[in-house]
């Protein structure tokens, strides 16, 4: 949770932001079956993924960091990134969006500020649709996105087996730019 005083600035992710995302990642990873992965990442595993996603271009990174009062230190609350939907060519105008929080910080509108930045620094991108799976259950994901246009379009059924059991993915779809614009 950011103390009371803190700022928090969203930013596009640096190399040098490398073990904070890792580590939040990580904890879903541990923790939660928000992600399939199933076994934590290195930093250096994680290199390519960060260098993947560009101040530039349809796949971003964006950071929420909170500085402290004095100014001397920052802590990453969270990340949000564009990512390629498919690898297939003609999915090139489709993205898939995501959020992750550290532990504490859901609930104070992290995820709306880092969606709200992310959004708009893709405006001008030649993009069409923005695509979001959340393991099921998961309301404030789903409110989150909700809050910025998606909608549900359906879902896969047991798509996942983490823990010892199978989890459903509900999809949601965010229109990016109309039909031949």
């Amino acid at each position: 949770m950011p103390p009371e005083r803190a700022e928090v600035q969203v930013r596009p992710g640096a190399e040098s932001d490398l073990e904070a995302p890792t580590d939040i990642y990580n904890h879903y990873v541990r923790e939660t079956a928000v992600t399939f992965d199933t076994a934590v990442l290195t930093a250096e595993e994680r290199r390519p993924w960060l260098l993947s996603h560009p101040e530039d271009g349809p796949y971003r990174l964006m950071v929420a960091a909170e500085t402290a009062p004095e100014g001397n230190s920052q802590r990453i609350l969270g990340y949000a990134t564009s990512s390629p939907f498919r690898a297939r060519p003609a999915y090139a105008t489709s993205v898939e969006a995501s959020v992750y929080l550290r532990p504490g910080a859901g609930g104070h509108g992290i995820g709306t500020l880092l969606y709200k930045a992310l959004f708009e620094s893709l405006a001008d991108e030649e993009l069409h649709r923005a695509y979001a799976g959340i393991a099921q259950p998961n309301a404030a994901s789903a409110r989150l996105h909700e809050r910025f246009g998606f909608r549900y379009v359906g879902t896969y059924r047991e798509v996942g087996r983490k823990f010892g059991r199978y989890w459903d993915v509900s999809w949601y779809e965010k229109e990016l730019r109309t039909a031949g614009a």
